[in-house]
């Protein structure tokens, strides 16, 4: 989980459509290996997206998020320039968070 969050935030008509897509495995700890054993299950649990200091979006997930979850949604009051922030956790403890500007 190395890579980046790719976070695409665009401003049109006063609406700003955002995109986010986080790098995950999202193992439900149902799936088998080659040798039949139990991969342990590994999926982001929480994610928050603020806008400078206000949560924007937040969601719990689960194992039934694929992997490498895209999510999307729109927003009425952001602008140009401001940065929007987006941060996961998932259940081996492990986090990740990037920013990108709204343009």
């Amino acid at each position: 989980m190395n890579q980046p969050i790719r976070i695409r935030a665009r401003l049109a008509n006063g609406v700003t459509h955002v995109q986010v897509l986080m790098p995950h495995p999202m193992e439900t700890g149902m799936r088998q290996d080659e040798t039949g054993r139990l991969v342990p299950a590994h999926h982001i649990t929480d994610v928050v997206v603020t806008l400078g200091p206000r949560t924007v979006f937040a969601a719990r997930m689960s194992i039934a998020v694929s992997r490498d979850p895209l999510l999307s949604f729109r927003l009425t009051d952001a602008r140009a320039g401001q940065v929007l922030r987006v941060a996961w956790t998932d259940t081996q403890g492990q986090s990740r968070s990037d920013e990108a500007a709204v343009t």
